[in-house]
């Protein structure tokens, strides 16, 4: 498995953790509108999760803009290997013209 693709398996895992949270904190609101919890624990709660989820969007944020760097330098990575080829067929055609 290569680095871009463990990366996006983890993006997909943050992004499926967040609905989890965004699921509780409507579970939360739904106990609280049953009168199950008081509006301060909601509040509590909601703001811990929220935080959560602040933090896991900036690393998926931090992961995505990963993988751009790292497509990015995959792809000058293959422009230099084919530059260095295009010198050495053009070596090889001066070295076939002096020996002719």
């Amino acid at each position: 498995m290569g680095f871009l693709e463990r990366i996006d398996k983890n993006i997909a895992k943050l992004e499926k953790r967040i609905e989890k949270e965004e699921a509780r904190i409507a579970n939360l609101e739904e106990k609280h509108e049953e009168k199950k919890i008081t509006k301060a624990k909601l509040n509590i709660e909601k703001r811990k999760i929220n935080d959560r989820i602040k933090a896991m969007k900036s690393r998926v944020q931090v992961l995505k803009g990963i993988t751009v760097k790292e497509k990015q330098h995959q792809e000058e990575k293959a422009e230099e290997k084919e530059k260095k080829k295009e010198k050495k067929e053009k070596k090889k055609k001066k070295k076939k013209k002096k020996e002719e």
